[in-house]
């Protein structure tokens, strides 16, 4: 913005796009994805790759990584084109109330990528088979029903090939709910140490912290696009921007919207950890097994290279 290349790059894109409004956001954003992913691989290949290497947790061939990577953004890309467009035309039919409309569409969008996350996006990087253990998977299930949870079926979750870190999920929501165990959780732990993790996991459902974090993130995203009309208005007449809808203040509206996440995680981190705090004690209640909750938690601990005692500054 500051420099004027965010404008550069809407002109150029409005003439590789013909002239064509539609043409010219997508451009622009593509454009612009691409470059961010392009500044942030070093830290992602660093992060994801040699730090893993370096602690001996990961399993995963080089190629394979770049493959994950490139999966990521060839799903993510149509969607931040799509996001762009729909806020964009919403910008352009109502520039008083565009903010409380598109705020509403994504919060729809939350809903149906919880639903279809499990179904649509899993498969792509993971493959999900259902448990080739009767007794475990029959305990299992019977838990959830004594929790009150329907669940589709549970399932082995292979990430032996990436990680050796272990995890298990209760994925999707109403009917593509379904238990994943991964495999390297059910290699390294014992039923009860299993059962007792699920149970943590169940507690988010029964206590509907799903929802509860949907619409908490929900109204996280109503404020920003709220400071982000605010402040797209009073840059209007500066940094070349035409009106709301100039896709070069694209960057503005991210920026600000990112601003008033980081301004509030605190918060989204205090309702998370009185989450995971709650359905610690709903495990130890539902199991009556305290000494697998401890075998377990100190386990993953172990396992996952979990820091036990953090200090106050990392805290902080």
């Amino acid at each position: 913005l500051g420099t004027g290349w965010s404008v550069a790059l809407r002109d150029w894109a409005s003439a590789a796009a013909g002239q064509s409004a539609v043409l010219t956001v997508a451009v622009y954003v593509t454009f612009v994805a691409l470059l961010s992913e392009a500044l942030q691989l070093p830290l992602a290949f660093y992060q994801g790759v040699i730090l893993e290497r370096r602690y001996e947790l990961s399993t995963q061939a080089t190629g394979r990584w770049w493959l994950d990577r490139a999966k990521t953004l060839l799903v993510a890309l149509p969607l931040a084109v799509l996001a762009a467009l729909v806020v964009w035309s919403l910008v352009r039919w109502t520039p008083a109330y565009w903010w409380l409309l598109a705020a509403a569409c994504f919060a729809v969008l939350l809903v149906l990528l919880a639903h279809l996350a499990p179904v649509l996006l899993l498969p792509l990087f993971y493959r999900c088979e259902p448990l080739q253990r009767p007794a475990l998977a029959a305990r299992l299930v019977s838990l959830a029903e004594r929790a009150g949870t329907q669940v589709l079926g549970v399932f082995e979750w292979r990430v032996s090939d990436r990680t050796r870190k272990a995890n298990a999920a209760l994925a999707g929501i109403g009917r593509t709910r379904r238990i994943l165990l991964s495999d390297t959780l059910l290699a390294g732990h014992s039923d009860d140490e299993v059962e007792v993790i699920l149970a943590h996991e169940l507690a988010h459902h029964v206590h509907y912290d799903i929802w509860i974090a949907m619409a908490l993130e929900a109204g996280l995203i109503l404020l920003g696009f709220y400071c982000a009309d605010r402040v797209l208005g009073v840059a209007v007449g500066h940094f070349g921007l035409a009106a709301k809808s100039d896709v070069a203040g694209l960057p503005l509206l991210v920026l600000t919207g990112g601003a008033v996440s980081l301004v509030l995680l605190p918060l989204a981190n205090a309702v998370s950890r009185a989450h995971e705090r709650r359905a610690d004690r709903y495990a130890l209640d539902m199991t009556e097994n305290p000494a697998a909750f401890t075998s377990a938690m100190k386990r993953l601990s172990a396992q996952n290279l979990a820091e036990e005692r953090p200090s106050r500054w990392v805290e902080i």
